[in-house]
């Protein structure tokens, strides 16, 4: 039975040399990356950085894990410096150093001043405080890289998207667009006190823009947080849409009012031809109601000189909802003027298709030799005097244009259309 010690079974020679390489090689790779630590950029900018919120509060938590990590990597060299020191007593170490060896190497030997729970010393095995450096090594790399990549990305995009809001500014204050006159001149001004607030918090509180990735341990794992920033850029966007089509009621109002002058002058002719036919079909149809019709509005006339006036003085801000809704009021006006021409000439509209019937019957006739009949002649003028003298009543026209269909379908022997001998009976 081999000789043993509370850590354990005594090691031999070839165990120790081992471990000491392997704990020396721990030795290094913890040196190197507290080093690495210390010199990050993320790091110096959190030292000098006047910090508030979430990131104060575990920056603070953070520089005391750094410290406390800087203890615990000087008792550990303490420590692996001691077990060189006894194994470079002998060539050969006799079992007493060898003893003692095993409990420096496997023992709970290490005792670090300060720890969790108030408590005024920690007591370790080599390879127990080796994970604990790695834990509040990952643990401060992850609060620091996370700092600093909030840091690198938001700020400078933050800035990009100012410069490009200080262009717009100047371009929407050349046509006009100003707060309290223009809801884009509001929206402006409300984008540029949201990327103020923004960047003064992404510098003082990185970490509130910092949104870790889900299922990760790795140091840094996560994406800055671009909601904010997101929202204002898409919103600048749409205030450059607006300002750009004031530009475009710039460059072309002239055309457009020219436009608009054309289509209300339609309209007003079309409107004067309706009332002139009004005249004529109350003068040559009776007992017919026509409606009446109504002048042009004057508001259109007086929003069109509004529009022309704020050419004028290049309050292109305004002009651009006005002429967008002339525009349209504009063509509802002549499709209202054309629908009161068609209303008031639909009784002429109808004389004239009676007309037409009346002398395509009689060339039916006539293309049968019975032209001459007594009974179509004398149908033929009554409907004639109907349809040609004034005023026309045309029900009773209409009446006697079907008499004398229903005369001319018995002559030919049924050769008229069924529609025709439906309107004979009636």
């Amino acid at each position: 039975m081999g000789v043993t010690d509370p850590a354990g079974p005594v090691m031999d020679r070839d165990e120790v040399d081992r471990a000491l390489a392997r704990l020396g090689q721990e030795h290094e790779a913890i040196e190197t990356s507290l080093l690495a630590l210390q010199d990050h950029a993320g790091r110096r900018l959190l030292e000098g950085a006047e910090l508030t919120g979430v990131t104060e509060a575990r920056w603070q938590a953070t520089e005391a894990q750094i410290t406390l990590l800087w203890g615990y990597f000087d008792a550990y060299a303490a420590a692996l410096r001691s077990a060189r020191e006894i194994r470079a007593r002998r060539r050969w170490s006799s079992r007493e150093d060898l003893a003692e060896l095993t409990g420096l190497l496997r023992g709970e030997s290490v005792t670090v001043p300060g720890g969790a729970n108030g408590r005024l010393s920690e007591t370790f095995s080599l390879s127990a405080l080796v994970d604990r450096m790695n834990e509040l090594y990952a643990t401060s790399l992850d609060m620091i890289v996370a700092a600093d990549a909030v840091w690198s990305a938001l700020p400078a995009r933050i800035d990009l998207l100012a410069a490009e809001l200080q262009r717009t500014r100047g371009l929407a204050h050349s046509v006009g667009v100003r707060p309290g006159e223009h809801p884009a001149g509001d929206d402006l001004e409300r984008i540029t006190h949201t990327l103020t607030r923004l960047r003064a918090d992404v510098v003082t509180d990185p970490l509130a823009f910092w949104v870790p990735a889900e299922g990760s341990s790795a140091p840094g794992g996560g994406r800055p947080d671009t909601t904010v920033y997101d929202r204002e850029a898409r919103a600048l966007e749409d205030v450059r849409r607006e300002i750009d089509a004031v530009l475009t009621v710039r460059q072309d109002a002239e055309a457009r009012l020219i436009r608009l002058r054309d289509v209300l002058s339609r309209a007003d002719r079309t409107l004067a031809e309706a009332r002139t036919a009004r005249g004529e079909v109350l003068a040559k149809i009776a007992a017919t109601e026509v409606p009446v019709v109504s002048g042009p509005p004057t508001v259109l006339q007086e929003q069109l000189a509004t529009a022309a006036e704020y050419r004028r003085q290049a309050r292109w801000h305004r002009l651009s909802p006005l002429l967008e809704s002339l525009e349209q009021k504009a063509e509802d006006e002549l499709l209202r003027a054309r629908e009161s021409l068609t209303a008031v000439t639909a009784p002429l509209a109808v004389r004239a298709e009676l007309r037409g019937r009346l002398d395509a019957y009689k060339a039916k006739v006539a293309r049968h030799g019975l032209a001459e009949d007594p009974l179509l002649v004398e149908r033929y003028d009554a409907a004639r005097r109907m349809l040609w003298s004034a005023p026309c009543d045309l029900r009773v026209a209409e009446q006697a244009v079907l008499r004398y269909q229903q005369a001319a379908a018995e002559l030919l022997g049924g050769a008229s259309a069924p529609e025709d001998r439906k309107g004979d009976q009636s």
